[in-house]
């Protein structure tokens, strides 16, 4: 009876062993991929430089940074470059972001892991450890204007790389057909996850957009400079106004008058 109970004891620890080991390596194996893209010349190399900054400062998980670019000039050599691959659209067509979709390639450079994709004018102003473990199989922050949408903001989303597979290859058979349907590349990537039952939503404090959350309105404006929203993470600049603008002030149509921000001076470098 005794060596029997030591053969399953034995059997036991050796599964317990093997099961370990098995999960150390799956975690080895799933690295966290900070992607960005920078193409044509409305965003210099220190978008990308000062998001590495921003990223490196804000979190304690081990990470890599890839940047999908037309232009390496100027680039940090602790980012990754890779070409962006060619989204093959007939001649002509209007751009709106459609680039962002070839991160949805089957196989993006041989690239496996969490990818945690990040506009280039985003601040980070908050730890983001959060984004790299919230559970879900694809997040993106809800819109804010049209809340009864399903349409999410692009950017800031997660997923894991190659688990869309047929994304981009139904994107580009069908693309006449999504160009008319949807306004933007957020609008279709929203749309086609959800039709994969798979779309999630970032806790509605942890992205805000400047514009919306941030600014003053008028008279207040003139008197009072923008606030950081309370539990904020990312802030998300969209429209006429930039990190440039909101640290100098100015930028903003007639009626959002923006005064100079410090917090997001000290947080963009």
């Amino acid at each position: 009876m005794i060596w029997r109970r030591m053969l399953v004891e034995d059997e036991y620890m050796q599964e317990n062993v093997s099961d370990s080991l098995s999960d150390q390596t799956h975690t080895q194996s799933e690295q966290n991929i900070v992607l960005c893209m920078k193409w044509g010349t409305k965003y210099g190399a220190e978008y990308v430089n000062r998001l590495y900054n921003m990223v490196k400062r804000h979190t304690t998980v081990d990470f890599k940074m890839m940047c999908l670019t037309d232009r390496t000039e100027g680039i940090d050599s602790a980012v990754e470059c890779f070409p962006i691959p060619p989204l093959a659209l007939p001649a002509g067509s209007p751009e709106r972001g459609w680039n962002k979709l070839s991160t949805f390639e089957p196989d993006l450079y041989g690239l496996k892991g969490n990818a945690l994709f990040l506009d280039l004018d985003v601040v980070i102003v908050d730890n983001i450890d959060s984004f790299f473990t919230h559970p879900g199989d694809f997040l993106i922050i809800h819109d804010w204007k049209r809340p009864w949408r399903i349409t999410g903001n692009s950017s800031v989303y997660r997923f894991k790389l190659g688990a869309f597979p047929g994304l981009m290859p139904y994107f580009r058979e069908h693309f006449d057909e999504i160009r008319q349907k949807f306004r933007n590349e957020q609008a279709y990537l929203s749309w086609y996850v959800d039709q994969e039952k798979k779309l999630s939503y970032w806790p509605d404090s942890w992205c805000k957009s400047y514009k919306y959350h941030c600014l003053q309105k008028i008279p207040m404006a003139y008197f009072k400079p923008p606030v950081k929203p309370e539990g904020v993470k990312i802030i998300i600049f969209h429209g006429e106004i930039n990190p440039p603008d909101a640290i100098n002030g100015g930028g903003g149509k007639w009626y959002r008058y923006v005064l100079p921000s410090q917090w997001i001076k000290d947080a963009w470098q």
